[in-house]
């Protein structure tokens, strides 16, 4: 069964921390904002099974950046 990934975990904040930070900060919240849509679009295709597995691997990639992009948005407002 597909779960949602976990981005907290990835990221070493909880759920209340990233909150905080998203409150005060627009891009951030932009950024999982786009990470917690993909994340949804993989969750779906998976559970629809009419994705092929190239195009989950291209979303998986997109999840990915998305991450790293609020990983590195993350590090640079320390």
């Amino acid at each position: 069964m597909p779960v949602k990934h976990d981005l907290y975990a990835d990221l070493s904040v909880t759920k209340e921390e990233l909150a905080k930070l998203k409150s005060g900060d627009a891009k951030l919240n932009a950024l999982v904002d786009h990470y917690d849509e993909l994340d949804a679009d993989i969750v779906s295709a998976e559970q629809a099974g009419d994705a092929s597995d190239d195009e989950l691997k291209k979303l998986k990639e997109k999840r990915l950046q998305a991450k790293d992009s609020i990983a590195s948005h993350l590090n640079t407002a320390s």
